[in-house]
């Protein structure tokens, strides 16, 4: 497929589901982040600060009914990057998303794809490619059912391991 359709618009388009892949430990730096290195925080009671577009996309989806789920696969001792995406994973909760984290210790015998991916309704992927340091290099529209299908049952037994994000201590 030549023209990859953005996030939001392959989110519009689910009816049932949609899950979601982290397997790095260090993604392509923001603003965000190097404030909250800096020691700034976020003022959860001002959701103004923190709402963005994609916390609506998400809260729309949950509310047609559609099933989001994240999973993150990390090492421990943490990273700093993953320090702060544990952090702000509260707006991710407060939009809909469902979290769980793995870490990669309790991960041995599981088969893990090597790219972070969203799939939506079982059918349709988009994979997402960085560079060694975490830098954004490309995405990739999959619809190979048994591809789409290898990817999915991974993902499931990765969720069924995984603790649930209020439950997660980071370490």
């Amino acid at each position: 497929m030549s023209s990859i359709p953005e996030f939001g618009e392959l989110l519009a388009g689910a009816h049932r589901s949609a899950v979601h892949l982290e397997t790095r430990d260090v993604y392509y730096s923001n603003p965000r982040f190097e404030a909250w290195k800096k020691g700034e925080r976020t003022d959860w009671d001002d959701r103004a600060s923190w709402w963005r577009s994609f916390h609506d996309e998400i809260a729309g989806a949950v509310a047609r009914g559609v099933s989001v789920r994240r999973a993150r696969v990390v090492s421990e001792p943490v990273t700093d990057y993953i320090r702060w995406e544990n952090y702000v994973t509260h707006a991710n909760v407060a939009a809909g998303e469902q979290v769980r984290w793995l870490s990669r210790r309790r991960a041995t015998d599981l088969l893990l794809p090597v790219n972070d991916f969203w799939i939506f309704d079982g059918q349709l992927m988009r994979v997402h490619h960085f560079t060694g340091d975490g830098d954004w290099a490309a995405k990739e529209l999959r619809d190979d059912p048994e591809v789409v299908e290898t990817c999915s049952a991974a993902f499931e037994r990765i969720w069924e391991r995984a603790i649930p994000h209020d439950e997660y201590e980071v370490k």
